[in-house]
């Protein structure tokens, strides 16, 4: 379950060097995989398809000379449901229960992850070890021990990755971001990013279960606590409890805070992080429906904020992120981007509209740097991921010790015994974090 002191606090320090502006040069080894011509298969693999691992295998069939050879999912329920979809359209696929089996299968160059957030770290770490690029969704770990040990991965076995943060792709996401680099601003002093969702149903207590007749939930679980069956933790409603996942925090918060480190050009990790929330509306969740979070800088902050069943959100916008300058304010969102004078100190930029699909352009993206092999090139690479899911992942831990927090970069800890203890996910029936 630990990785090494001396690899946790070396990754630990890429991650407090800034890596998440830092370019991301190849280093792939001379006997690595050759440039593709575009004549060339490249045959994937989706591993987990009920939800955004079968969206993003679609995209990535999009692309020219781009084959689905194969489906592996724990719900023979779902397996057969997908094979049947791309068996509508001419395509057979085999299918699997087991990803060792995928991952054993020489004939298949890259996977699609698609699981539970617990899954990522081993079925990415051992995909790269099998000679497979991957796509993995965000977040790319459930703990921060977990994010570092996929940075290692991916850099011992030169592997292209490729993390599910698609907005890196989107056009009016990096327009907007330029906006901010040309200093019409002024001095930025606060970012403000959030999420007000209305999820349908409250979470309610529910009493435990047997799976569902074809759920393998042995599989399902992997390295996470052995329990019972209950519907509450599983599809869908799996990232309310952090066993699997880290609530809104780490799934839209990958996305969002994202951008907030990507304009303000973050360089390490903050000096403090506090948080706090509650549980107003989920009485059978774990993870918060309510919570704020500070992320503390030298000379600015970054605030997160979500909302679960309330509300229309900040600026009449269900997310966002805002850029809080001087001379006005830039807001952007999945629907584009706009700028608000502040006393008529800057000219107001009109809603500027989104025109691209992020997805298919991420997809197209990871495709090519298969084929060309130029690292260089991956708008969401694994060190990308592993910035904002740490920075998520530290907004959790300030929240579940209900405590301010320093990182010590240098020792790969915080201040703080309770908070220390959350770093790394607790492995179990037999499995093992990887190590590099």
């Amino acid at each position: 379950m630990t990785i090494s002191r001396r690899k946790f606090i070396h990754a630990a320090s890429v991650f407090a060097g800034g890596s998440a502006m830092a370019p991301v040069m190849s280093t792939f080894a001379e006997a690595g995989p050759p440039v593709r011509s575009a004549a060339d298969k490249i045959r994937v693999a989706a591993i987990g398809i009920n939800s955004m691992g079968w969206a993003d295998v679609n995209a990535v069939m999009k692309n020219p000379g781009v084959e689905c050879v194969a489906l592996c999912d724990a719900d023979r329920n779902v397996l057969d449901k997908r094979a049947a979809e791309l068996a509508a359209k001419g395509i057979r696929v085999q299918t699997f229960g087991d990803y060792r089996s995928v991952l054993d299968n020489k004939d298949i160059d890259a996977v699609v992850i698609g699981t539970p957030d617990h899954w990522h770290c081993l079925m990415m770490a051992e995909a790269c070890e099998a000679g497979k690029d991957v796509y993995v969704e965000k977040p790319i770990g459930n703990s921060i021990a977990e994010c570092l040990a996929m940075v290692a991965a991916q850099e011992k076995y030169n592997r292209v990755v490729q993390v599910g943060q698609w907005q890196r792709s989107q056009k009016h996401f990096r327009d907007a971001v330029d906006f901010v680099y040309a200093g019409k601003l002024g001095k930025v002093g606060l970012v403000k990013v959030w999420g007000y969702f209305n999820y349908g149903n409250p979470i309610l207590k529910l009493p435990d279960t047997t799976a569902p007749a074809g759920v393998d939930y042995k599989t399902w679980l992997g390295p996470a606590t052995q329990r019972p069956f209950n519907p509450n933790r599983f599809h869908g409603s799996f990232r309310w409890f952090w066993d699997y996942a880290g609530g809104i925090m780490t799934d839209w918060g990958v996305h969002l805070l994202d951008y907030a480190l990507l304009g303000m050009k973050v360089a390490g990790t903050p000096k403090r992080v506090s948080a706090s929330g509650s549980m107003l509306r989920n009485p059978g969740a774990e993870t918060p429906d309510t919570l704020t979070a500070l992320f503390e800088y030298d000379d600015f902050n970054i605030q997160w904020e979500h909302v679960i069943g309330y509300g229309a959100g900040i600026y009449n916008r269900q997310h966002g992120v805002a850029f809080l300058g001087e001379n006005g304010t830039l807001i952007v969102d999945r629907q584009g981007w706009e700028v608000v004078p502040y006393e008529k100190r800057m000219e107001a930029v009109p809603l500027q509209k989104s025109s691209d699909n992020g997805l298919d352009e991420h997809a197209k993206n990871f495709v090519e740097v298969i084929r060309s092999r130029r690292m260089g090139d991956l708008h969401a690479p694994i060190r990308v991921g592993a910035d904002v899911a740490i920075l998520s992942q530290m907004g959790n831990i300030a929240y579940r010790t209900g405590n301010a927090l320093h990182w010590d970069a240098q020792k790969g800890q915080f201040d703080h015994a309770a908070a220390n203890k959350l770093i790394a996910s607790e492995y179990h029936n037999g499995y093992k974090l990887p190590r590099a």
